[in-house]
């Protein structure tokens, strides 16, 4: 049986931005359940978060040119895409309006969840990593990246000024990475 392959983050940029298909698919096979885990947290419907994630994907190889390593890592570059669709998603009039006919019915009698489901979508571990924030740090990143909030309405459900909510932000970010960096 063959070895699996493996690829650095510099290979499989390099072979993603050549449009390789295999390098596309250890990519999804690799990133998947992770940018999963935080769609399915913030729209909290399994249908709709692998919606999202395919949409994710196809927008991922079609515009992979624009990623620009200098500015971050790959996975922040999918985690945004993907934060970002899921954002539109839930503010599109569509979904507003198929939230309202689907109503009540559907969100207490046909949930089952124990709620750990998003936690097994979580493969690097970042829920567990925010413990090691502040407190009000901790409460941004949540808001943002697990609930789709934007720096505005963060600063009005944390009742903060903007400037704070983007300080709080990028020390809570920067703090993340050099825990990532280490685990």
């Amino acid at each position: 049986m063959a070895e699996p392959i493996k690829y650095s983050e510099e290979e499989l940029v390099l072979l993603l931005r050549q449009r390789d298909q295999q390098a596309f698919s250890y990519l999804y096979d690799h990133y998947a359940a992770a940018l999963n885990g935080v769609i399915f947290r913030m729209v909290e419907d399994r249908e709709l978060a692998a919606d999202i994630l395919q949409e994710a994907f196809v927008k991922i190889w079609n515009n992979f040119t624009s990623y620009d390593h200098s500015k971050g890592r790959l996975f922040t570059w999918m985690l945004n895409i993907a934060r970002n669709l899921t954002i539109d998603t839930l503010r599109s009039k569509g979904y507003k309006k198929q939230s309202k006919i689907s109503g009540d019915e559907n969100s207490v009698s046909n949930f089952t969840d124990d709620g750990r489901t998003a936690d097994r979508f979580d493969a690097l571990g970042i829920r567990k990593q925010l413990a090691n924030l502040r407190p009000e740090q901790r409460s941004i990143i949540d808001l943002a990246y697990f609930h789709g909030y934007t720096q505005d309405e963060i600063s009005k459900e944390l009742d903060i000024p903007l400037g704070t909510v983007k300080t709080r932000m990028r020390a809570a970010i920067i703090e993340l990475r050099k825990i990532l960096d280490y685990s």
